[in-house]
Order: structure tokens, then C-alpha cells, then sequence
């Protein structure tokens, strides 16, 4: 069975181009949505499309850029198909996961999008590692400096004062506060029982 999915990024846009194409190319069902393809963009349509496909269906697509933004999510989602035994076509690139060529030109964007995947990582492992050799840490900026922290020590110490209020005195949740001083969330434990 020929599953048609649709998808345009906004409201204003119309899917009657695909929606064409679909029909055009023998779709009996079609799924269609009006969402971003943002990379970890949640797709109702689509997720409700890949759960419709069984054994030796075909998702179609008007162009291959509709399964998502990411290079890497498209492919991971060809070959979540194929493990299901899925097969793919994309209708403008004319991609069919059931020929030769298709399964090649697939590939050959998998190999790319690994590619890149991979010099993106070691350029970031490269600048990762400058910035260490000029002294700077990755990761987010510290909340509380030290003299917060000698602060705030002071203030638990004290005992007259709840975590909440002290937390608040430091412009931080309590959660933050609590990953600074693990022993003072034991002690309000203790203090609860």
C-alpha cells in the first residue's frame, strides 16, 4: 500500500501541491500536517503515518525534505523503515528505497550526513580544547560565585533560615541549590520525617 505524507511548515501554507502529487502517484492514504519539520519537532501526522505502515508498504513524500530539517533525522527515519521492511519514495528527487539506484542514492546521502556529523563533532572538540588551553571551561557559567557559596554556607549554618528563602536570596531555585549543597536537601528530609 501506497502512504502519502503531506507537511508544510505553517498555517498560511496550502497542501494542495502535495497533496496532488500524492494522489497523482497512487497514495490510497494520505497523512498531512501544518507543522515545522524542525529537527525534535513533534509531528502528530507523522508519527501516526509510521505507526499506520506495515511490512512491504511505501511511505511516499512529495520531496525529501519533508520527513524533517536534520539530514540525520531524515535517514535515521529511512532506516527505522527498512528495519520495519518499509520502503521509502520521495516523488522529486524520485528516491525509491525498492530499486538499486534508490537504495544507492540513499546511502550516499547517509554516508554525507554522517560526514558532516562527524566534522562538526571533531570542530567541536577542536575549539573545545582551544578554549581549554586559554583557560575557559565549556558548559554553563556557574550560578552562585564563591562568595555566594561562603554566603550561603554561612546562612545554613546558621539555621535560622529555610532553604527556600536562602535560595531566593541567591537569585537561584531550590533544585540549583540543592545540586551546590546536596547535605542541606538530606537534612530537610530529616527535617520532614
Amino acid at each position: 500500500m501506497l502512504v502519502g505524507y503531506a507537511r508544510v511548515s505553517t498555517q498560511d501554507q496550502n497542501l494542495d501541491l502535495q497533496r496532488d502529487a500524492l494522489s497523482k502517484a497512487g497514495c490510497e492514504r494520505l497523512f498531512e500536517e501544518k507543522k515545522s519539520g524542525k529537527a525534535g519537532t513533534k509531528r502528530p501526522a507523522f508519527e501516526a503515518a509510521l505507526a499506520f505502515l506495515r511490512p512491504e508498504d511505501v511511505l511516499v513524500v512529495w520531496k525529501l525534505d519533508r520527513l524533517g530539517r536534520s539530514l540525520v533525522e531524515m535517514m535515521r527515519t529511512i532506516d527505522g523503515l527498512r528495519v520495519k521492511e518499509v520502503h521509502f519514495r520521495s516523488l522529486t528527487e524520485q528516491f525509491d528505497s525498492a530499486t538499486a539506484h534508490g537504495r544507492f542514492a540513499l546511502q550516499m546521502h547517509g554516508a554525507m550526513a554522517e560526514y558532516f556529523l562527524d566534522l562538526n563533532r571533531e570542530r567541536t572538540m577542536e575549539g573545545l580544547k582551544a578554549a581549554l588551553a586559554r583557560g575557559r571551561k565549556g558548559g554553563r557559567p556557574k550560578k552562585l560565585s564563591e562568595a555566594d557559596l561562603e554566603a550561603a554556607r554561612a546562612m545554613l549554618a546558621a539555621g535560622t533560615i529555610s532553604v527556600a528563602e536562602i535560595a531566593k536570596r541567591m537569585g537561584v531555585n531550590r533544585d540549583t541549590f540543592y545540586s551546590y549543597f546536596p547535605r542541606a536537601r538530606a537534612n530537610a528530609r530529616s527535617d520532614e520525617a
